[in-house]
């Protein structure tokens, strides 16, 4: 049934449904076509007046029905001028069909079609587009646009039109042709630089009593140890480990990090593991900042599957590649209580719980591997035994998550069949992103690599909550490597171990991927980690699809730019792909479908194959013709040759056989190719945003309408053949997740095109990167089907260089969607060199550039193979396929041929690539076309040549259809090269560009001609390497001859020789500008040929003209100029963008007239040197009205009320609270209402420099924090944003948005008064006043301090050939600094008019002298962080040194031993004069005892630039202003001088000071507090604090405002030039300047490490209660404990006290009325321990650590004869621990798990802390349990306190305790054993006992009665 609906379409509402048409498509089928005319429907089926009319075809998929013609939809006229007018409806007819074309036209694809917005996939561009009109413009202005928007939307918003491509012509992709690539070489197996860098902090509840752990980090192969911790479960180290690595890329993300503890490891023996944690380099590498910081690692058990967790361990884990600059999240105070299961080492999105599961890689069998042997062993074995035998013994083997498995060798296999699965065990989700899977070839030698593919996890399975596990298969994967030909030393072995891009088919292998989560629970399972190999039940051969005959064509349309080197042999082109048409060395035969008897010999094969041929066999089977016929080259030029095809192209053809899986390749295509459409108009949107071109939003709001449709299309595409018998589960699974992504996507696209607004559209930007990322990772298919095509040059049956296509861009179907983009196309391609081969210099060589038709598709669908080619060939056929349509021919003979001319506007270039040692080049450029090629002429020294030069290439004959050519000219090829006088030319560069058509019969005339300029990017390897200016056009030589072709007018340049210039309508238009030079001085100029450089100038020049400065006459003495402005007048074009670049060059000039050419520096851009004149309607410029700023804190209101905005044209004084913004700078800590009686304050002078530095970290952290959300809160804000846009609230900036409602979600019990940030810690603390912490160098906050003052380096040297520009440092060889200013002349006569302008100094007014001065420079250096360890233990003995001129401080004495992280709070005094000492060096060495000091790191500070800079870098202005305590003055000028200072230099009237602490500046009012106290507390009037408001909003002043630099401290990469790019560490420090003629500063800052306090603890052990009880009595079998506690400070394990021993305990209650007492040195500020010892018996001194404060208890059982028992422990940290009970009833053990909210209290504040305490341990299944209490009471004094009242330890004198009241049995039984019998015996048996006498008295009763009863009857019967 076909349904078409006709809808009246609407911009603003929905689309209203007019009628609906419906027929049944039964009698198409039978007919294949069928006009109709019929009505239509309405909604109730009721007939309308309106009638279609249609055309219906069928074409059935294997081609039966019959074929569309060119000609088939005919359409009219009419249509197609309505088509143009409305714009809106682009291809109204059905379908992706071609669209309305009649078949005599020419089509033409116009450049960047411009239309508005319903442009929609699902109509996709057709093959063929309208003809166009000859006077409607190829790219609509925007102007055009703008009127074009109105009239289709009734003056619509322009806020919502979106418009179609602008592209230009350069991305033209049109049909017949495909895009080339311009970046050459394969960067994947260049190794490079990283670095690894762990830290390990602690580790936590590890599972195990009493244990020594260590920790041991691994990296790949490399392994590092902790130091040892004894008899703790909780161990703190904080120790530092770095791993370096010069690996490629992917052998770096495969390693494995592993990091593990074990359990008292030592000399003797290897310890036992207590548990491990893995993940792959890969997974930090893509965390953001490429690390994890202060994470919890969950540690297992590999051998106890099991068992659960085995503790936490918290480190740091960094990767850092070469130039990738790692943040360093501040370390400050950490006080964040340790959530653990809040900051677990795991990647977003990866649960904490993770499960063990079974990973089962089924290896099933391989076909196509190549002989790894030589033939020679082969025939001696043959010779001896008589048996020919394949030449290879494979096996497979499989690496994931740093275990391998292998399977068995199958011996001699070509085709081995294993039928095998290797089983890993792993938690899952696993850390491990790629599992390797390799065969391998079994050798008595050395095993080698097969070939090796990568099965990357996050492609097979989808985490989402519709997501799936790991899935894959049975699928067949191909494995690339290297050429098959076996050599015993193959050189590009690597690429064979999946380095690098594969250059030749190895072999495939058919393999599966199952994953089982595993019940750990279940007892039977085995519960070890080791990998098995087992057998697998095999699958059938149908399994990976039904094999289908595939058909390769190929047509050679052109082979130019051969390299010379290959010139003198004929040279052939092979095709191949898998093995098929491989005949060099394609040695085993490739697998036929076979039938199931048993085949005889292989002719027989081939007639059974035959027959089932579906060509019915026409006339004789396809044999492959693979290779061209060998032809010898013809010289091009002095480099290329070229193969002269002439009309007579080659042809090759292959028939293959493969699995049929084109699904997977569809989809696959259909990604690509919305995700080139996407790509493509980003590219478009970005170069608008640069080239600012109007309305970059609309066309943004274009790309995602595409976007949105392309994803709608994929839907209904991608779910066809779903019956596939051979469809995989993962085919199923990503079928549904791509869908759902992808529909999601379409949704997004759809939500974001209405929020693309001018102002956020960068931002829009980024997100829709996001969006091309993730189409191209869902593009990628893991289960491959056909193997990609390989395209190589033989010469002499050597191969030479190739190319690689992959066989889905060639792949056809009939839907165009999923046609591959070089399907039926012409691509061109580029060979290159195999392997390492291609690496560096010579991978930049074209080796040789082919124009390749390629079709691939199923042999029955090879009906239209042709239909791509350019028109007007005939078909040479072989012998055997004469006269029969569908067998390919074996050559194409070309009839039609059209003679053109093109012409090459070659301009300028620029940024090009420095070829000579001189640091410049000597450019010339090549342009090639088809087989011609011609250069521009040399310019000589240079960078940036503007040839100004056309190049006329004649009689170029083109063969096709003309129309065709108009379409699709081919490329040309431009090399820019560097000519040298001896040798040959070095290749600087490469660029392509598509020429602009002109057929015989159309006018040279607007809008397609004269053609722009353009910029092309050139490209060396993969680097940029510069930018060419030029245009190209090409005409078509008419019948007439060349008289038709626009006259070549211009005058020939007679200086240059017969040049011809660039003609007039093309060149740019230019007009006369000013440039004036700023000459400042030159700085650190090297050595030129081992002279130093003495008397140096600078030239500069532009455009040919120039300028130079007064010469230097001594540069030793005084680096600057004498003569401070010069300036040159030129003509440079209107364009902006088109302005040539400028070049400055510093000679040295010698005696005798000799210049030697020092180094040189390009001005790519003079964009922002550009006099803009300001704009004297900004609100800043008006100076009527006054505004009034008030400084003073008032009663904070609600924040919203008091943001009023400046306007300065208002009249009425505005009061603005600035409190607000102080707020956001200062931070104040949250008091918690519960303690805020306990506390006091601390006293002013308990504070000092570090109280306001650390207070102000934590503003510094804080801001960080509310960054982040805010950047989430701004995203909702959008929405708001255009509603309001109107209201008042529109002005305000986001970011007074966000704080404002920040403001307003603080805390509602805000007193009057008081501030409160937003921090944890519950600190009550006075206003202290702050500095601004930088996390990065000054210069970054301030624009480099360039505000006036530029510095550009010169450089010298090569441009080094590594891909990394690590070399960009060396090649520095001094700075010139300066200025530059462009402007139009005549200049503006404002300017000219001001007060004070003096001509001399043109632009350059207000500028200070540059004579020497004496300067005072003070360095403070704070402290370094996470150094790199310098010494083998993993860590380093930092001191610092400062160098600045001949001034060179090494403070080696004070160095501080084992410290990554040390403090040294120093302060440095250097004289220097400016400026010939500037540049401040502060390296941070490694002191050692023997040998020299090493070098870890160095920054270097221009102070120059800071001194002379506006922002005022000289000496940081405080918040505040005191005259006394921490936070004193330090300038010597107060903020009132330097107020007046400023004003008189600025030229602004002012400062008028006021009554009542007021002061005006230009139109600015600053208020603020009048009085100040002095150290005695004596109140004082004073200017100087509105003085210093006034200075704090300097930026606010009209015309010359701009930011001062506050008091700071600047954290700075430390460097090393042996290591470029990677940073060592951290150095954080400021530096003040003072001018030796003003007054002297005071002396400096004390900012001198805090020393530690001395403390003593006391700890008093009451009793204990509720203690388990553990033993079995001796004699009676009661349980019972002899009980003890033990208790130290963390890190001082060796100073442990143990209280004396409670007997016996029969309830668990123990008395002990024992003290400790624990002395320790205490760092406040920190809220750490300091402790000193020596590692180990050999180190030289002491080392420093810092611990946090922990006090440990724990309860013991002691045993007399085996280890005591560990019962249970608590550990307080002494600075927040919950406060005790009151009774033993109330203590329970939420208290120390933190599961109810105990009041949490600290040591240092309350001093003494009385309660009961509950002690924990884990029992077996690893749960927490209580053990039992302690009463204890904690006492803290500190040193001088516990001198003057002294105690004794345990029950010692002085003060001591009384003995405990213990119960009688708590004695020990061997020492009076009648008490203990007394004891055990009677209290517990005593009624025993007694019933036990009571029966003995009657035993001996009766015994006696008995003994005597015999006696007795005797005497009565004697009677006696």
């Amino acid at each position: 049934m076909l349904e078409i609906q006709i809808f009246n379409y609407s911009k603003v509402f929905s689309n209203k449904l007019i009628g609906t048409f419906r027929m049944v498509l039964q009698k198409v089928v039978e007919e294949n076509r069928v006009e109709v005319t019929d009505t239509l429907m309405d909604d109730n089926n009721a007939i309308l007046k309106t009638s279609l009319s249609m055309e219906v075809r069928y074409q059935a998929m294997d081609g039966t029905m019959g074929s569309w013609d060119e000609g088939d939809f005919l359409g009219d006229e009419a249509l197609q001028e309505v088509e143009k007018d409305s714009q809106e409806t682009d291809g109204l007819l059905p379908g992706s069909r071609p669209s309305t074309r009649t078949p005599g036209e020419k089509s033409f694809r116009r450049a960047g079609r411009s239309v508005f917005s319903a442009m929609k996939l699902g109509k996709t561009r057709s093959h063929k587009e309208e003809p166009q009109r000859q006077d409607e413009p190829a790219v609509l202005e925007m102007e055009d646009l703008d009127h074009l928007a109105i009239r289709l939307g009734d003056g619509l918003d322009p806020d919502s039109v979106s418009l179609a491509s602008v592209t230009a012509l350069t991305s033209n992709v049109s049909n017949k042709r495909s895009k080339p690539d311009i970046k050459m070489e394969p960067s994947a197996g260049r190794p490079m630089d990283y670095q690894v860098s762990i830290t390990v902090i602690e580790a936590r509840q590890l599972v195990g009593l009493n244990m020594d752990p260590v920790v041991c980090v691994e990296v790949g192969d490399d392994k590092k140890y902790t130091s040892m911790k004894e008899s703790t479960n909780c161990p703190y180290y904080n120790e530092y480990f770095v791993f370096d690595f010069h690996v490629s890329p992917d052998v770096m993300f495969d390693k494995i990090i592993k990091i593990s503890v074990i359990h008292s490891k030592n000399l003797l023996r290897s310890g036992t593991l207590v548990g491990s944690f893995k993940m792959d380099v890969g997974t930090v590498y893509s965390q953001p900042e490429h690390q994890f910081h202060h994470k919890w690692a969950i540690l297992s058990d590999p051998d106890d599957i099991s068992a659960g967790l085995k503790g936490y361990v918290k480190c740091d884990v960094a990767v850092v590649g070469k130039g990738d600059n790692i943040k360093t999240p501040h370390k400050a105070n950490e006080t964040d209580e340790d959530d653990i299961e809040g900051n677990l080492l795991l990647p977003e999105g990866v649960p904490a719980e993770r499960q063990w599961a079974r990973f089962y890689v089924k290896i099933y069998r391989a076909e196509g591997l190549p002989r790894m042997n030589t033939s020679l062993m082969a025939n001696v074995k043959k010779a001896f035994i008589g048996e020919n035998k394949d030449l290879v013994d494979p096996y497979v083997q499989v690496f994931f998550a740093g275990q391998k498995g292998k399977t068995s060798v199958q011996k001699s296999s070509y085709e081995p069949l294993w039928n095998e699965q290797v089983v890993f065990t792993d938690l899952f989700p696993p850390l491990c992103k790629r599992m390797k899977v390799q065969i391998r070839d079994s050798d008595k030698v050395n095993d080698v690599a097969i070939g090796t593919h990568f099965i990357d996890l996050r492609k097979i399975s989808n985490d989402g909550d519709k997501g799936f596990l790991p899935t894959l298969g049975p699928a067949w994967v191909n494995m690339y490597g290297s050429t098959r030909n076996y050599t015993l030393l193959d050189e590009h072995q690597d690429l064979n171990e999946g380095l690098g891009e594969g250059v030749s088919f190895r072999a495939r292998l058919m393999l599966g991927l199952a994953v089982e989560i595993l019940d750990t629970s279940n007892p039977e399972l085995t519960s070890s980690t080791e990998v098995q190999v087992e057998q697998a039940t095999p699958v059938s051969e149908s399994c990976t699809g039904r094999m289908e005959e595939f058909f390769l064509f190929g047509a050679f349309l052109e082979a130019s730019m051969i390299d010379r080197k290959n010139g003198d042999k004929p040279i052939t082109f092979e095709v191949t792909i898998g093995n098929y048409g491989n005949e060099v060395d394609g040695m085993s035969r490739p697998q036929r479908p076979r039938p199931r008897k048993e085949p005889g010999d292989e002719e027989e094969v081939d007639l059974i194959q035959n027959s089932s041929d579906d060509e019915g066999d026409e006339g004789g089977d396809l044999a492959s013709v693979s290779s061209t016929p060998p032809m010898r080259p013809q010289i091009t030029d002095r480099n290329y040759f070229h193969l002269p095809y002439l009309e007579r192209k080659p042809c090759i053809y292959i028939k293959s056989w493969w699995p049929d899986q084109r699904r997977r390749l569809y989809n696959a295509n259909i990604m690509d190719h919305i995700a080139d459409k996407l790509e493509e108009g980003l590219n478009d949107v970005q170069e608008m945003i640069k080239t600012e071109k109007s309305y970059p939003e609309r066309r943004l709001r274009g790309v995602l309408e595409e976007l949105s449709c392309g994803c709608h299309r994929f839907l209904s595409l991608s779910d066809k053949d779903q019956g596939h018998s051979s469809r995989t589960k993962l085919d199923r699974e990503r079928l549904k997740s791509c869908m759902r992504e992808l529909e999601s996507m379409g949704q997004q696209a759809k939500s974001l095109r209405a929020q693309v607004k001018r102002h956020t559209v960068r931002d829009k930007l980024r997100l829709c990167q996001n969006f091309l990322q993730k189409l191209r990772f869902l593009a990628d298919e893991p289960q491959h089907s056909i193997p990609d095509v390989f395209i190589w040059m033989m010469s002499n049956n050597k191969r030479i260089a190739y190319a690689r296509v992959p066989s889905k861009d060639l792949l056809f179907s009939i839907v165009e969607e999923e046609l591959g983009k070089d399907c039926a196309k012409v691509k061109t391609l580029f060979l290159k060199l195999p392997g390492k081969r291609g690496f560096g210099s010579a991978g930049w060589t074209v080796q040789a550039k082919l124009e390749l038709y390629l079709w691939l598709g199923l042999s029955k669908q090879r009906k239209d193979f042709l239909c791509g080619l350019p028109c007007g060939f005939e078909e040479i056929k072989a012998a055997q396929g004469l006269g029969l349509h569908s067998f390919p021919p074996i050559s194409l003979v070309y009839t039609k041929k059209q003679v053109f001319q093109l012409r090459a506007h070659m301009y300028q270039a620029r940024s090009l690539f420095a070829a000579d040692s001189s640091g410049l080049s000597d450019p010339f450029a090549r342009v090639f076309f088809i087989n011609q090629s011609q250069c521009t002429e040399v310019l000589n020294e240079t960078l940036c040549p503007t040839w100004d030069q056309m190049l006329v290439f004649d009689n170029l004959e083109l063969y096709g259809e003309a129309h065709e050519l108009r379409d699709d000219p081919p490329i040309i090829v431009i090399e820019i090269y560097d000519q040298d006088t001896m040798g040959k030319a070095d290749f600087m560069g490469r660029t392509f560009a598509k020429p602009l058509v002109k057929m015989a019969d159309e006018a040279y005339c607007p809008p397609r001609f004269p053609p722009q300029l353009e910029y092309y990017q050139i490209y060396r390897g993969n680097a940029t390497a510069g930018d060419l200016l030029a245009a190209f056009e090409l005409l078509q030589i008419g019948p007439s001859g060349k008289a038709d072709l626009p006259p070549i007018n211009g005058p020939v340049d007679m200086d240059r020789g017969p040049i011809m210039p660039v003609p007039v309508g093309i060149r740019p238009v230019l007009s006369k500008y000013r440039v004036e030079v700023l000459f400042w001085g030159l700085r650190d100029l090297k050595r030129v040929n081992l002279a130093q450089v003495d008397r140096p100038r600078v030239d500069i020049e532009c455009a040919g003209k120039g300028v130079q400065s007064s010469l230097i006459h001594n540069y030793k003495k005084n680096p600057n100029f004498n003569t401070l402005v010069k300036w040159f007048e030129v003509d440079l074009p209107e364009n902006e963008l088109l302005h040539p670049p400028l070049n400055i060059r510093v000679v040295d000039c010698r005696a005798f007239g000799r210049y030697t050419l020092v180094g040189s520096h390009a001005v790519s851009s003079l964009r922002r040197f550009i006099y803009r004149p300001p704009d004297r309607s900004a609100p800043n410029w008006n100076t009527t009205g006054e505004v009034v700023v008030s400084m003073e804190p008032e009663v904070p209101v609600k924040k919203l009320e008091t943001m009023v905005k400046l306007d300065a044209t208002s009249d009425a004084v505005v009061k603005v609270d600035v409190a607000e913004e102080e707020k956001e700078k200062k931070k104040k800590k949250k008091k918690g209402a519960s303690d805020e009686a306990e506390e006091e304050e601390p006293d002013e002078s308990m504070l000092d420099w570090w109280s306001k530095y650390f207070a102000s970290i934590d503003t510094m952290k804080e801001q960080l924090r509310q960054h982040e959300s805010s950047g989430t809160d701004l995203e909702e804000k959008e929405e708001m944003d255009t509603t309001e846009g109107s209201g008042p609230k529109g002005p305000m900036k986001s970011k007074e948005k966000s704080r404002a409602s920040k403001e307003e979600k603080k805390k509602k019990n805000q007193s009057p008064g008081s501030v409160q940030g937003s921090e944890a810690p519950e600190k009550k603390k006075v206003k202290i006043d702050e500095l601004k912490v930088y996390p990065k160098e000054l210069e970054s906050e301030f624009d480099n301090f360039e505000d006036w003052l530029h510095t550009f380096n010169l450089l010298r040297g090569k441009t080094g050939d590594d891909e990394d520009g690590s070399t960009e440092e060396e090649r520095i060889v001094g700075r010139f600094k300066g200025s530059l200013c462009v402007y139009k002349v005549p200049l503006p006569e404002d300017v000219a008019r001001e007060a004070g302008y003096d001509p001399t100094y043109g632009m350059f007014q207000g500028i200070p002298s540059n004579d020497p001065i004496n300067v005072l420079v003070r360095v403070y250096v704070v402290r370094a962080t996470d150094l790199h360890p310098a010494d083998i233990n993993g860590k380093a003995d930092p001191y610092i040194a400062i160098k600045l001129g001949k001034t060179d401080i090494r403070d080696k004495e004070n160095y501080i031993s084992k410290q990554l992280n040390p403090i040294f709070g120093k302060s440095f005094d250097i004289e220097a004069s400016f400026p010939m000492e500037s540049m401040l060096t502060v390296a941070v060495y490694d002191w050692d005892l023997v040998g020299t000091d090493d070098l870890i790191g160095e920054t270097k500070i221009d102070l120059e630039n800071r001194f002379y800079s506006k922002h005022r870098a000289t000496c940081g202005i405080a918040q505040t202003y005191s005259i006394h305590g921490y936070n004193i003055w330090r300038d010597p000028m107060k903020p009132s001088q330097i107020l007046t200072r400023l004003c008189k230099e600025g030229k602004v009237d002012g400062p008028h000071f006021g009554p009542h602490g007021r002061v005006k500046v230009a139109n600015r009012v600053f208020t603020g507090p009048s009085e100040i106290e002095d150290e005695n507390g004596q109140k004082k009037p004073t200017d100087e604090h509105v003085a210093l408001s006034a200075l704090r909003h300097w930026e606010d002043i009209p015309r010359v405002g701009c930011r001062l630099v506050p008091e700071h401290v600047e954290t700075r990469p430390l460097l090393n030039p042996d290591k470029p790019g990677i940073e060592q560490g951290r150095l954080e420090l400021w530096v003040d300047m003072f001018p030796m003629d003003m007054p002297a500063p005071g002396t400096p800052l004390d900012i001198s490490p805090r020393k530690p306090k001395k403390y003593e603890l006391r700890v008093i052990v009451w009793n204990t209660d509720e203690v388990v009880l553990e033993d079995d009595d001796f004699f009676t079998g009661e349980k019972s404990s002899d009980i003890f506690v033990r208790g130290w400070l963390k890190g001082q394990q060796e100073d442990k006290q143990d209280t004396d021993v409670h007997y016996h305990s029969l309830t668990g209650e123990g008395n002990f009325n024992w003290r400790y007492l624990f002395p320790f040195d205490y760092l406040a500020a920190e809220e750490k321990i300091v402790m000193s010892k020596k590692e180990s018996m050999f180190s030289w001194d002491e080392t420093e650590y810092k611990i946090p404060a922990r006090l440990t208890l724990q309860i013991w059982d002691a045993d007399h004869f085996s280890a005591d028992d560990f019962l249970g422990a608590i550990e307080l940290d002494l600075n927040r621990f919950p406060r005790g009970a009151k009774t033993a009833k109330q203590c329970t053990m939420e208290m120390a798990t933190g599961e109810v909210d105990v009041p949490l209290v600290s040591i240092f504040k309350q001093k003494r802390v009385k309660g009961w305490w509950p002690l924990l341990a884990r029992n077996e299944n690893d749960e927490f349990e209580l053990t039992g209490k302690v009463e204890a009471e904690l006492h803290l004094l500190t040193a001088e306190e516990a001198e003057k009242n002294p105690v004794g330890l345990a029950r010692n004198e002085p003060d001591p305790l009384e003995k405990p009241n213990r119960p009688d049995t708590s004695f020990i039984w061997f020492l009076n054993p009648l008490k203990s019998a007394r004891y055990f015996l009677w209290h517990t048996y005593r009624w025993l006992l007694l019933k036990l006498l009571l029966f003995l008295l009657l035993l001996l009763l009766l015994a006696l009665f008995l003994y005597s009863l015999p006696g007795y009857l005797a005497k009565k019967i004697l009677g006696a």
